[in-house]
């Protein structure tokens, strides 16, 4: 069985999708009408930056998923190759699995983009900027990350927000908090702490205000029907019933981003290949997580051509 996965924040850079647009008009299609919906030039700031504008939350999220979507309808429309027949299931990484659920028809592309950009600005809103932070913690555990957590936060908000791989754990929460987490990290076995360039503490309770207004949005615009089963970020648990995933949509903004759980959740379902597209970030991270499981990136035309003609 094989997964496709879409990638989430981080992932952006100027230049992406270019080379897309330029060789296919599917790939044209797709940044047209994200544009359309969201009444703004996001193709634009795409190309060419400046890359400020790209890494504002309310412009990345939108602009990874456009991406990711128009590598996918690349792979369909220019190569023949269908997800919905060459895949068992679907996964993203936070923003990510919307683009997941775009990709198996459970939300239209326009309705994807309106909805991130909503969230992106929502996420921003739900704490004054310097008020949160976030650090990636390398060498550590989910255990280990925890314990660190937990003698960071003394009253503030310290949270683990993303447990990527075996290797790599995100905590998040007040600035202060984080920013003692890294000075102790050494005290629980753990290689080292990095203060992340983000505008605010994704992944944590604080993003709360965030979570209440994507519930209105998602209330108005629920997903429909899905064509493939989503493995989803709070649960690690394949979802099928999109009342089901509307909620964990909800929960998904202030709950962790159980990626390594989902990624073994999936090698235990049957799963044997990995398909990220749009990004090369999760599938070095799967490799970690599980040696034996095969992946496979796709960005460039040359990428997504390879890879139609090995699947046939």
């Amino acid at each position: 069985m094989r997964a496709f996965i879409f990638p989430g924040q981080g992932s952006q850079k100027v230049g992406m999708g270019a080379e897309l647009a330029d060789a296919s008009a599917a790939a044209r299609e797709v940044f047209e009408e994200v544009d359309e919906a969201l009444s703004q030039k996001l193709s634009a700031i795409m190309r060419d930056g400046p890359e400020d504008q790209l890494t504002l939350t309310e412009n990345a999220q939108p602009a990874i998923m456009a991406n990711a979507i128009a590598t996918l309808r690349v792979l369909e429309k220019d190569f023949g190759v269908s997800l919905a027949d060459k895949g068992g299931c679907v996964a993203g990484h936070s923003l990510g699995e919307y683009s997941a659920l775009c990709a198996v028809s459970a939300f239209s592309l326009a309705d994807t983009a309106r909805l991130l950009k909503l969230r992106g600005q929502a996420m921003q809103a739900a704490v004054p900027v310097g008020e949160g932070a976030m650090a990636a913690l390398l060498g550590a555990d989910i255990d280990k990350a925890q314990a660190l957590a937990e003698a960071a936060a003394q009253g503030d908000v310290c949270e683990v927000a993303n447990d990527n791989d075996p290797t790599q754990v995100v905590i998040s929460g007040h600035r202060a908090a984080i920013e003692r987490a890294v000075e102790l990290v050494k005290d629980h076995g753990i290689k080292r702490g990095i203060l992340l360039p983000v505008s605010a503490p994704f992944h944590c309770s604080l993003m709360q205000p965030a979570a209440d207004r994507m519930a209105e949005a998602l209330a108005a615009t629920a997903p429909g029907q899905f064509a493939l089963p989503v493995y989803a970020n709070v649960t690690a648990a394949r979802v099928i019933d999109p009342a089901e995933e509307q909620q964990l949509l909800v929960e998904q903004v202030t709950g962790r981003v159980r990626w390594r759980e989902s990624v073994l959740a999936m090698r235990n379902d049957g799963v044997e290949q990995f398909v990220e597209l749009g990004g090369k970030v999760l599938g070095p991270m799967v490799g970690r997580i599980d040696k034996e499981a095969a992946t496979a990136s796709l960005i460039t035309i040359e990428e997504i051509e390879a890879f139609a003609k090995e699947i046939g």
